[in-house]
């Protein structure tokens, strides 16, 4: 199953102090055995091995400048967080490491990432990027890339893009396809990241935002609102509309066969599209009010161990954040750039690109708080069960308790 690589983050974030005691050495084969931050005169990156390229790049010409070594570190991007949490308090590590967004609760949280200074920059970045990387008003994070989900249509099939979805699921029946309209699940597990944008749509987000757009700890998703979503999800599983046995390679494969006119569904599905006319749309809304996905981002964080943060801080904002290295960053992970100026070039060029940048800037950041994690933990399992036929309302009221008193609220 191919994911976003925020979705994947975010899904072993139960697993992360799990992952931070038994995570990463300072003897790691991909780190070497002295990568200690901010050793004098350099800085240390780790990358993955999509960024590694750009980020290079980038390095080269801070070198040639600054006349500061920049060594760039291949690391496997599953490894990095935990590897991060691990080495940082022990004063290794790198200065500068490639990252999602949501990990900066835990990594705040655990004091080894330190705020950047971005001064006038920031406002050349989309606005949502920035706040994803924002706690407590100050900005962790430099964002390179954005990525969130759509209504993926068919043209074929489906000529005109529906706004609610009563009428999606209409014009899939009118076209006569297996599926009136695709939304994955996963099993048991059920899918809230794909589900969500649905949910917002009754006006039951997860949490809270404060005005700069990060999240409190208040629960958001219960009471009439998220009963009328639950209750919703019962009856589209009762009709046939929502299965939990509609997996990821299932809804794919089905919608490349054009058994359907419409899949929810992310930029990391359309290379197994090719071949079809394809329009990107925003998600139709189920409860009348906007249907606002989760919004990722990825980014650049600044390890609070290191010894040369000013030059590190320089080498992020005057140099990771050029027009050329966020469009270089673009064209190694095709996912629209945070720098707004490479991101209209990019929508310029690819109409795909372009609607999922459009129903992106109406997005929610995915939350980053801790508390996060306790929602993963019953969110999914409750909808599919709903899904599957349990009581709407007595089940969902049964996950804001349990995910409430795991957060202590």
């Amino acid at each position: 199953m191919r994911r976003s690589i925020l979705l994947a983050a975010a899904l072993g974030t139960t697993l992360a102090l799990t992952a931070c005691s038994g995570g990463g050495s300072g003897d790691d084969p991909t780190t070497g055995s002295e990568d200690t931050a901010g050793s004098t005169g350099a800085l240390t990156v780790w990358v993955d091995e999509t960024r590694q390229a750009a980020v290079t790049d980038a390095a080269k010409a801070f070198e040639t400048e600054t006349g500061t070594t920049v060594e760039v570190v291949l690391k496997n991007f599953d490894d990095i967080r935990a590897d991060f949490l691990a080495q940082v308090p022990t004063g290794k590590g790198p200065d500068i490491t490639v990252g999602a967004h949501d990990w900066l609760g835990e990594f705040t949280t655990n004091g080894v990432v330190a705020p950047l200074e971005l001064g006038d920059k920031a406002a050349e970045f989309e606005k949502v990027s920035i706040e994803a990387f924002t706690q407590d008003g100050q900005v962790y994070g430099l964002p390179y890339a954005t990525e969130n989900i759509a209504l993926i249509r068919n043209t074929a099939l489906a000529p005109a893009a529906p706004a609610t979805w009563d009428e999606a699921v209409a014009a899939g029946q009118a076209a006569g396809t297996r599926f009136p309209i695709l939304v994955q699940s996963d099993g048991a597990d059920g899918d809230p990241y794909t589900h969500y944008p649905l949910q917002t749509s009754f006006g039951a987000p997860v949490f809270t935002q404060n005005d700069d757009g990060s999240y409190s700890s208040e629960l958001a998703m219960g009471g009439p609102e998220g009963q009328a979503f639950a209750t919703w999800l019962g009856a589209q599983g009762a009709a046939g509309t929502l299965s939990q046995d509609t997996t990821y390679d299932i809804a794919v494969e089905a919608f490349k066969n054009g058994e359907s006119p419409f899949i929810v569904g992310g930029p990391w599905m359309i290379e197994s599209f090719e071949g079809l006319n394809l329009a990107i749309d925003p998600i139709p809304s189920a409860g009348g009010q906007a249907a606002q996905p989760f919004v990722g981002v990825q980014g650049f964080y600044l390890s609070n161990q290191s010894k040369n943060a000013l030059v590190a801080n320089d080498f992020l904002v005057n140099f990771l954040s050029t027009e050329e290295a966020q469009t270089a960053l673009y064209k190694a992970g095709n996912r629209s750039p945070a720098l707004t100026v490479s991101a209209d070039k990019a929508a310029a060029e690819d109409p795909i690109i372009a609607g999922f940048r459009a129903v992106g800037a109406d997005a929610l950041p995915m939350p980053s708080i801790p508390e996060m994690a306790s929602v993963w933990s019953f969110w999914g399992v409750t909808e599919a069960a709903i899904v599957g036929g349990a009581d709407p309302i007595t089940t969902w009221d049964k996950m804001i308790a349990d995910i409430q008193a795991a957060i202590g609220s």
